[in-house]
């Protein structure tokens, strides 16, 4: 190319010289059209790294490889890409042809400092030659991947294609109808191990007419050394089975399978565990042995109960004497000992034991588990800057004490003493209560078994989980004053459990979950927020909550090698059923609510009554293949709803739903949006914090993100969602977009509620040093909710304060979800 915009400009200057066929403007624009198709091209000439190439050598640019044959091709694609993964060397790493790694390795060619030097050390890359491509060697590793999948008579050949100092290696394989599998015999016998093997049939891997594959070979082997492991064999390895394929048939093998003649004898016999040696204080200078033992239902422990009661270790121990060894007890063992959260190492040996004698051909097995404690007590300060969804920050202080066997049972003892000020700013705003302190002190123990009476549908000690199941029990109390608005005490206890079968879910139930607050003293301009505005009376006065509630959770995060991920949880509340049902079967008094209702007290308190649902749907969709990689889409569905009936016609307070902020819709302040179509009057804006809030939330949310330098992350996101009331609240009263009440109150419609979804838009820049994120987004509302009127629309009614069509600048602490 370069050499032909050449041949066009000396065949161009004479003309324009002498007979000036253009007008000189156009003349001008031609020739600087020239130039610059000139200047590109050599640029795209440096860049694409060829013109850096050793005289007589050719740049390697890559390889393709195609499949022929006359019958079809089972899985061609997958086929394609395995025997692309055999070809070497990797060429230059390009885009559209440009190759700027070259360029930037011989700005430093022949250098020994300086910047070229740096440069071609940090981004440079040496050109590949095709000289170091070895098509002989890339040819018998592709053979050999067509014999593993059932290809016995494959050809492959190579064609170098060059285009100027460039050159393709292209790769053709020629294969025939694959091999399929016919009969499958697996070994005979009456002894142990033939017996054991054969048992395993069931589940083999190997079906008839699937083609012939080594790597299911190689799986089926992985997968009978696992059973037998499960059935005593402790010493027993895949490599003592042995596939023999016959191939002389036509298309088809028959496969036996067998166990090879020179397994050792001790991996050809079962075991049987003997005696168990359980150590909680195991250290490299370990002396504990030499101490007496406690023994207790045949384990020997070491070194006494003074810590650890032998019970609490041997309930998360699945290693029983006198018991067949099994793989599967001995993981399960590691994992329920190192959930228990008390110590820092556990490991788990086996040796002959030596004094006994095989038994009906069953060996025996000594074991060990040595255990390395956390340091039992523990006291531990921190500073935090506290960032909540309701959009409050600020800094914060955390002092915890833990006791991690406050029972000699491995039970935790957490003692949180905590405080904060908290602070959310609105430019033009004089909230009241947007200004907050907070101490409190709460205190849990964790206690690592489900104490519960016995189920007819659960085995509470959960005897197939790898994860240690528990009981807690808790309670806190908090001093919360909000700068002129109000003090309040809150109080809670709960009791519950938690527990996880998979490594994927994990089950809450809180049976009790009782929370009080108490409202204190309140300054006059609240006092007045609450006579005008009933329903946040009620909700303010119903905040005696009597409550049980159950959460699910998936999450497949866990799973890194997944490119989808899925997350998802679910919980459902039920508060004041019981004490409705015993109010009413027992005549308790009645007080009168701030709408001028008649509602139950107990223990002269109103008591709040609903129920309350709430789903989290998250997805994690990595776009590399790399498990490393934080390029991926994410994406997130939130659904509320709280339903006050009986005894409550709103959800209190702490339970209504806000939204908006930087972890929700990141384009408007917390609490900014809704409910509904709601505004915020300018009248009342130094109370919005207390208006917009509702029993109903859908909120969705969608990023993309991308790493950009190391610890350094960019995103770009989409927020959409809203809040809505389940009964109507006059004093909220909504409005069309000429500023008149519309009659709809905020309350929640099917036919309207996807017209009154707020949306914003922005970017984001994320530090993350993984176990610290760092987040600023930046958000620009695309919409408000007020009857889907446009951003840019100036406010009709000057007496509303509306949304204007400023971004907004989020920073916040960790990733939004």
């Amino acid at each position: 190319m370069y050499q032909r915009l050449l041949s066009l400009l000396s065949a161009a200057k004479p003309i324009a010289a002498n007979h000036s066929v253009f007008p000189p403007h156009e003349g001008r624009a031609w020739r600087s059209r020239v130039y610059t198709a000139l200047l590109s091209a050599s640029l795209l000439a440096s860049c694409s790294g060829t013109k850096y190439i050793p005289e007589g050598s050719k740049l390697y640019t890559g390889s393709a490889v195609k499949l022929t044959s006359e019958n079809p091709i089972p899985q061609e694609a997958a086929l394609t890409t395995e025997l692309e993964s055999v070809i070497t060397p990797k060429p230059n790493a390009s885009f559209l042809g440009i190759r700027p790694k070259i360029y930037f390795w011989h700005l430093g060619e022949g250098k020994t400092k300086g910047l070229g030097k740096w440069l071609a050390n940090k981004y440079g890359e040496k050109p590949v030659l095709l000289s170091q491509v070895d098509t002989q060697q890339v040819k018998g590793l592709m053979i050999n991947r067509l014999y593993n999948n059932g290809y016995f008579k494959p050809t492959v050949q190579s064609q170098i294609e060059t285009t100027g100092q460039a050159a393709h290696v292209n790769y053709t394989a020629t294969v025939g109808k694959p091999y399929t599998i016919k009969e499958i015999h697996f070994p005979e016998g009456d002894s142990l191990l033939p017996s054991a093997v054969r048992a395993t049939q069931p589940a083999t891997l190997l079906k008839v007419g699937d083609p012939y594959n080594l790597q299911t070979f190689t799986n089926e082997r992985v997968r009978i050394d696992a059973a037998l492991k499960n059935q005593g064999y402790y010493y027993f390895a895949p490599d003592y089975i042995l596939f023999q394929v016959d191939s002389t048939l036509d298309n088809q093998v028959n496969v036996y399978l067998k166990v090879k003649e020179k397994t050792p004898a001790r991996a050809a016999k079962p075991y049987v565990l003997n005696r168990i040696r359980l150590n909680t204080d195991y250290s490299l200078s370990d002396t504990t042995l030499t101490d007496r033992p406690v023994r207790y239902k045949g384990y020997l422990y070491f070194p006494s109960e003074d810590v650890f009661s032998a019970k609490s270790i041997t309930n998360a121990t699945f290693l029983y004497p006198d018991s067949v060894y099994r793989r599967r007890r001995q993981d399960q063992t590691l994992s329920r000992l190192m959930s228990l959260g008390v110590f820092r190492y556990v490991d788990i040996g086996f040796r002959p034991a030596r004094a006994k004698a095989d038994s009906a051909g069953y060996g025996f097995l000594n074991s060990y588990v040595r255990m390395t404690q956390e340091p039992k007590k523990s006291i531990r300060a921190e500073v935090m800057l506290v960032s909540k969804e309701n959009g409050f920050v600020g800094p914060g202080f955390r002092v915890q004490f833990r006791n991690r066997s406050a029972l000699r049972g491995a039970e935790q003892l957490v003692v949180n003493a905590t405080g904060s000020f908290e602070n959310q700013t609105r430019s033009n705003s004089n909230t009241i209560g947007l200004t907050s302190y907070e101490l409190g002190v709460d205190a849990q123990l964790q206690i690592p078994r489900l104490i519960t009476p016995p189920l007819p549908f659960l085995d509470v000690s959960l005897p197939n989980s790898d994860f240690q199941p528990r009981t807690f029990i808790g309670a806190g109390v908090k001093r919360v004053e909000r700068r002129q608005a109000f003090q309040q005490d809150l109080f809670n206890l709960n009791y519950g459990y938690t527990w996880k079968t998979q490594l994927t879910n994990e089950q809450t139930l809180r049976p009790i979950d009782i929370q009080y607050l108490r409202l204190g003293n309140t300054f006059p301009s609240f006092d007045s927020l609450l006579v005008e505005r009933p329903f946040l009376a009620n909700s303010f006065r119903q905040q005696f909550i009597l409550a049980s509630s159950y959460r699910y959770t998936y999450n497949q995060q866990a799973l890194a090698q997944r490119r989808n991920q899925v997350y998802f949880s679910g919980g459902i509340e039920l508060a004041g059923n019981l004490a409705y049902l015993f109010s009413s079967l027992t005549s308790q008094p009645k007080a009168e609510t701030a709408d001028g209702r008649q509602a139950y007290t107990l223990i002269g308190q109103q008591f709040a009554q609903y129920t309350k649902v709430d789903l989290e749907f998250r997805n994690y969709f990595r776009i590399s293949a790399d498990p490393t990689s934080g390029n991926k889409i994410a994406t997130r569905v939130l659904i509320g709803a709280g339903l006050p009936y009986k005894n409550s016609t709103v959800l209190p307070y702490l339970k209504q739903y806000g939204i908006g902020g930087p972890n929700s819709v990141r384009a408007f302040p917390a609490r900014g949006i809704g409910p509904g179509t709601y505004r915020t009057p300018v009248s009342r804006e130094n109370s919005y914090f207390y208006d917009q809030v509702g029993d109903l939330r859908f909120e969705a949310n969608a990023e993309y993100r991308q790493d950009l330098f190391p610890y350094v992350k960019g995103a770009l996101f989409i927020d959409a969602g809203n809040i809505w009331l389940v009964n109507p609240d006059p004093s909220r009263q909504t409005v069309d977009a000429d500023g008149n009440p519309d009659g709809k109150d905020g309350q929640f419609a099917f036919n309207s509620f996807l017209k009154e979804l707020a949306v914003g838009a922005g970017a984001g820049i994320r530090i993350d040093v993984q176990f610290f994120v760092i987040r600023f987004d930046y958000a620009y509302p695309l919409r408000v909710p007020y009857n889907n009127a446009e951003v840019i629309r100036p406010s009709i009614n000057s007496s509303y304060n509306v949304q204007d069509n400023k971004g907004r600048l989020n920073i916040a602490i960790g990733y939004p979800f």
